[in-house]
Order: structure tokens, then sequence, then C-alpha cells
């Protein structure tokens, strides 16, 4: 058995994991930092989301880690020798032109950027980074996890150190740890939320989706072996206004009544009236940004049509049958875009070409699924509708970060139910970062303490980000200053010497 001896030990790979990592590093913390996939970074690399974010990011709203992350993406662009004039002095540009994001880019060059934040660290011992490894047990005495039971290939590994950090999208270490957690739907009995549900539904959760990279080669036939559920799931019809799933119709998340899309944009319906494209929401790469070099357009199919709400990944009986079936899902509406969607006079575009190499595996579907849903501690504080919703005060006294986004539910597993809701732009509060019991475990990206509905504006990359950047230098503190997270929350000169740390560390409290 092998041996691993930190001070601060991050399981799971995803954004906001890489982000603790980082900051544990920074703060002089021998920090190991264990994936499960090739690719650190979660949702910007391993899951391939284009970055999501709210509408003053150009100028305020996230940490320096951040900001210092998003100039350098556009210095790549500005920098790459092929690069069309027109952005080469532009401050601001979304390099894939997706409607969805302000800087969609590729994941691969996500996991180029996170990796060169890293490599001081790496290079200097500090930080060691382990892929492939399970978490197998996580043994804990009393309110303290003793160390981690890991295992790769067969062979197992013992981790032990002073704070162990949850970076898994779904909560895996909470879950191991005996952590107190809550999943899916609360009722309005246990949060105090109008928009709640009468009764608690711990399996009704927001779906996974499990994205696949393809390129627009706009000739040529490239449809890919027909998937063998394919006929299966053609079948299938929305739980909402009973269309085909495999359609150009999907929800209004703000309606959850079927919506008409287009391909294209441009495109409109039979009154006349614009059509959203789709093909463009997700754009990674825009090949009108080259001059030579990048002939096609690349997009990520994570569009309303292949969000997997037919069960879910975690803490149910079919679990590790429905990560499979949501890839199969996928894979399935992509053969379906390839030779039946409607195209003009025609059927299907068989130009659609699956792109492998956008994402680092051999048929195009990323390396995991997207988890908009996880485990969430049940904490000293947590975060409701109440205090986001328009009319709200969600300006925490113990804040350690901001965001901004809508409360967004995408199609949910059990009631097929969808909400949608403005919210007051907000902040993170400390005490949703520490779990009501446990003392040295902390999460470091969805998993903290918010409610089925308020997960839902905080789970988008600038926030996940502030989490694990915070998670990181939270774990460093505690350890330099001899005092828990929950000391440093309920002592107001600790708090106030810990919120002046974390300003002097580049995260922004308040709007």
């Amino acid at each position: 058995m092998k041996n691993i001896t930190v001070d601060i030990a991050i399981f799971g790979g995803s954004l906001g994991g890489v982000l603790a990592a980082y900051s544990a590093a920074k703060s002089g913390k021998k920090t190991a930092l264990f994936s499960r996939e090739d690719w650190i970074g979660g949702q910007l690399t391993s899951q391939a989301v284009p970055p999501d974010e709210h509408k003053w990011i150009e100028e305020t709203g996230c940490t320096a880690t951040y900001r210092a992350y998003r100039n350098k993406v556009r210095d790549y662009y500005r920098n790459h020798p092929f690069i069309i004039d027109e952005l080469k002095t532009k401050d601001f540009f979304c390099p894939g032109g997706s409607s969805v994001s302000r800087l969609s880019h590729p994941p691969r060059l996500a996991l180029s950027l996170l990796t060169e934040m890293l490599q001081p660290y790496l290079d200097s011992g500090i930080l060691t980074v382990y892929y492939g490894y399970e978490l197998d047990s996580a043994p804990v005495n009393g309110t303290e996890i003793q160390k981690l039971n890991l295992k790769k290939d067969g062979e197992y590994t013992e981790v032990v150190a002073k704070y162990y950090l949850d970076g898994t999208d779904e909560g895996d270490l909470i879950a191991k740890s005996g952590c107190e957690y809550v999943t899916g739907a609360e009722s309005k009995a246990m949060t105090g939320e109008p928009s709640a549900l009468d009764c608690f539904l711990p399996e009704d959760r927001q779906p996974v989706t499990w994205s696949m990279a393809f390129e627009n080669r706009k000739t040529g036939d490239y449809v890919i072996e027909k998937p063998a559920d394919y006929e299966r799931f053609k079948k299938l019809m929305t739980p909402y206004d009973r269309y085909p799933v495999f359609s150009m119709y999907g929800p209004d998340s703000s309606t959850g009544k079927a919506k008409l899309f287009g391909m294209y944009n441009g495109e409109t319906d039979e009154k006349g009236n614009k059509l959203f494209g789709l093909y463009t929401y997700r754009r990674i790469v825009n090949s009108y940004h080259f001059k030579e070099g990048v002939p096609f357009d690349v997009t990520m199919l994570n569009w309303p049509q292949n969000d997997y709400f037919m069960g879910n990944t975690f803490d149910c009986e079919h679990a590790e049958e429905n990560r499979e079936e949501a890839r199969q899902f996928t894979l399935s509406f992509f053969y379906w875009l390839q030779t039946e969607a409607p195209n003009g006079d025609k059927k299907g575009y068989p130009f659609f070409a699956a792109c492998p190499e956008a994402v680092g595996t051999k048929d195009g579907a990323t390396q995991t699924y997207y988890v908009r849903e996880s485990r969430r501690i049940k904490a000293l504080f947590t975060v409701t509708e109440n205090h986001v919703g328009l009319g709200g005060n969600p300006n925490f006294y113990d804040s350690v970060g901001v965001g901004s986004y809508s409360i967004d539910l995408h199609i949910t597993t059990k009631t097929h139910s969808f909400f949608y809701k403005p919210s007051e732009r907000f902040t993170i509060p400390l005490g949703a970062m520490i779990p009501v019991r446990m003392t040295n475990l902390l999460p470091s990206c969805k998993n903290i303490g918010t409610t089925h509905l308020t997960g839902g504006c905080y789970r988008l990359h600038p926030v996940e980000w502030n989490v694990g950047d915070v998670a990181g230098l939270l774990a460093a503190y505690s350890l330099d200053q001899r005092v828990s997270p929950k000391e440093i929350r309920e002592n107001e000169t600790e708090l106030k010497r810990f919120q002046e740390h974390l300003q002097a560390n580049g995260i922004q409290l308040y709007w």
C-alpha cells in the first residue's frame, strides 16, 4: 500500500477542486489533488461547458484569478498567428462566438491555462496531482476524517491530511465520510421557500448532460454508426407538451413549454418569427475568426434536447447504468441530427462530424458528463430562494465572494419540472461552506449549503471558481492561525481578519 501525507488533500478534479489546490499550494501548504478524469478542470475541460457568466463580468463580479484566466484566454487569441486583425486589438470578444457565453473557448485551451496556473507549484513539489484514483472509503473518528483510502488499478493508496476538501462534482467525499448532506428538491416546510415543492423529493434533481463536440464541415458524409439504443430513444416523448425528444423542439426554461429552435441563426418559423439557433449556442471554435488553418467551426452538443432526465447518477440503484445511458442518449441524438433532423427540404446534416480531438476522446463525447446538481452539505447556513430572489437580501455579513445568475433549473429527473426566476446579485456566505458537524472537511465546488432552487444560480463557472479559491485559502488560513472555519465565522475579529486575507488574495467580497 502506498502512503501519502500532506497538509491539504483535495479529492476531485472539478473546476473548484483545481482552484482549491491552487490557492492551498499558493499559501505554502503541501497539497495533493486527486482526479478521476485525465483532464482536471471539470465543467471547463472534461465536461466541456463554455463559461456561463453574468452581464457585468467584463468589469466586476469575480475573483482576481478568474479575471486573470479570462484575460489569458483572449491573449491567446490576440497572439494567435492566424487570428483576424479585428480581434488583435479588441478588448472584449467571444473567441467561439457562442450565444450562451461571453468567453467560449476549447476545453484543451482551458486545460492548458489551468495547468499553467498550477505549474509553479507542481515544479516546486508543494503540489502534486494524481490521476485515475477512485475513493474507496474515508474513515472518520468523531467529527474528523482520519484518512482517505483510494484505489487505482487494483492497488490502494492511503492519504493522510489535516484538511480534506471535496472537489467532486457530485459530493462523493461528503457521502463517503458520513457528512450530513441533502439531495434533490426540498419541501416548503424544510426551507420556507415559496417555490419549493410541497413534499421533499430527494431524487428530483437537475439532469446531467453528456456533451459531445462536433464540426460543421458543410459538405460530405460523416454519419456515425447507428447507436444500439437509437430506436428506443427516438420513441421517447417529452414529459411536457408531448413532443418527440429527438426534434427541433426543446423546453423554454422560463415557461416549461415546448419551443421550436432553429439550427442556424436567422432561421424563421412558418409565421416568420426568428428562431434561436442551436448551432452557435455553445460553439467553441468560430472558423471566421481565423485567416487560415482553422477550416471548421466546432460546437458542443449540450442542448435542451439531450438533457438526461430519465434517471440520476448518484444515490440511486441504477446510477452506473444511467451514466452510460446519458452518454448513449447524446450519441443517439447526434445520429438523429445527422440523419433525420429537418433541414429545409432534406433530412439530416450528414456533414456534421464528431470532433474527438476537441475533447480528448475517441468518439467526440466528453470525458464525463456535465453535473448541474450535487450532494449539498448540511451547512451552518443555507442559502434559500428568500435570500437571493428579487427583493431578498443576499449581502451576507460573512461573505467570501460574489456571483450573479438567475435561478435556472433544467428539466428534473422525477417531477420533470422546470424553474426559472430572476435573482438579486448575490454574495457567497462563509457559513454555506462549513458543515454542521465535520471539522476538517470542506466543500469546494457545487456542494456547498444551497438548496435545490438556489443551487440553480450558484452552479455556474465564476461562482464555482470562487468557492474553490476560497476553500483552499480557508483550509490554509485555519492551519496557519490554528483556528477552525467555524471559529472564524463565529468570532467577529477572526472573521474580519479572514475577509481581509481574502481581499489581499483577490477575492471580491461585495458588489
